[in-house]
């Protein structure tokens, strides 16, 4: 049973995939440009969160605003993978968790993890369920050998 807290940080996690999957489309080169898309970005039924507040809007921003360094460690831990080789779904899976493990201490790795696994078995193709769980896994426990 889900608690009510990790239902709406899904809800927000499931969002800003959306939106961070349609960048892959549509460069954005500033963050008034962003916040505007955002914006005008479609709200589903009970998103109760204020535009460019909250959990998915910081989600959204940190990823957009951490894209190379998070691009990097995709290319350090994906062994033998080109980044342009990984392909769009998994690679802003990636950078999601990615940024939840990095920049938000107040989630942990494992929640970040399984909330990449979870979204990918909506979004994704089941066989890259492994590639997706073996880079943020490794990302994680080299993270930790270095505390």
């Amino acid at each position: 049973m889900q608690t009510t807290k990790s239902v709406p940080r899904r809800l927000s996690r499931i969002k800003a995939f959306q939106f961070l999957y349609g960048l892959e489309f549509a460069e954005i080169q500033d963050v008034q440009r962003l916040e505007n898309n955002y914006k005008n970005f479609p709200t589903q039924e009970g998103d109760e969160e204020n535009i460019c507040e909250g959990f998915t809007w910081e989600l959204i921003l940190g990823v957009w605003q951490n894209s190379k360094e998070l691009d990097f460690i995709v290319q350090q831990y994906s062994k033998k993978w080109r980044l342009d080789r990984v392909g769009k779904v998994e690679l802003c899976l990636l950078r999601l968790a990615l940024f939840e493990m990095k920049f938000r201490d107040d989630i942990p790795d494992k929640v970040a993890i399984n909330e990449a696994l979870e979204l990918n078995k909506i979004f994704g193709e089941e066989r890259s369920q492994a590639f997706i769980n073996g880079i943020l896994d490794n990302y994680s426990k080299s993270k930790n050998e270095n505390k």
